[in-house]
């Protein structure tokens, strides 16, 4: 079975994450999706906390009708040491391959002689992007899937 790595901090998770989801698990068995900065909430740049985050991909992926076994979903801690995150990953995932488009996050596995690979971006979408809208008041409502849209406007 081939297991890929995908993460982000998914404030919030948007329809490019799930893009990037569908096109990797055409590819592989599994995903394992890891939400980055699980201690962080309720601030400009991490409004939402690590079980609304959850909710909001689990709840998406459900409504896709992706199987459960398909993924799996875990929060790793920003301990700002480069070798000790990427361990506490390790110990709590199997994985092959690791996806990302973050150069720091491709340094980290790659010191581990870990394969990394970029993915595809889909649409000009990003959280800051759809955190940015929301608070000026703009439509960002199509940028997210509805049961995001739904946990989002219930913070509001």
């Amino acid at each position: 079975m081939k297991i890929a790595l995908f993460v982000g901090r998914f404030q919030p998770f948007h329809m490019g994450h799930l893009k990037v989801i569908k096109w990797i698990l055409k590819k592989y068995d599994k995903i394992v999706i890891i939400i980055g900065s699980s201690q962080d909430a309720i601030t400009e740049k991490n409004p939402f906390t690590f079980e609304e985050r959850k909710k909001m991909i689990q709840k998406t992926l459900k409504n896709e009708k992706m199987k459960r076994k398909k993924y799996k979903i875990i929060g790793t801690l920003d301990v700002y040491n480069d070798k000790l995150w990427v361990e506490n990953i390790l110990k709590k995932a199997k994985f092959d391959v690791v996806f990302t488009m973050n150069s720091w996050t491709k340094s980290c596995f790659e010191n581990y002689k870990i394969d990394v690979k970029k993915h595809p971006i889909f649409g000009k979408i990003s959280g800051s992007k759809v955190r940015g809208m929301i608070k000026n008041n703009e439509k960002w409502e199509n940028l997210v899937p509805k049961e995001v849209e739904k946990i989002i406007k219930n913070r509001l």
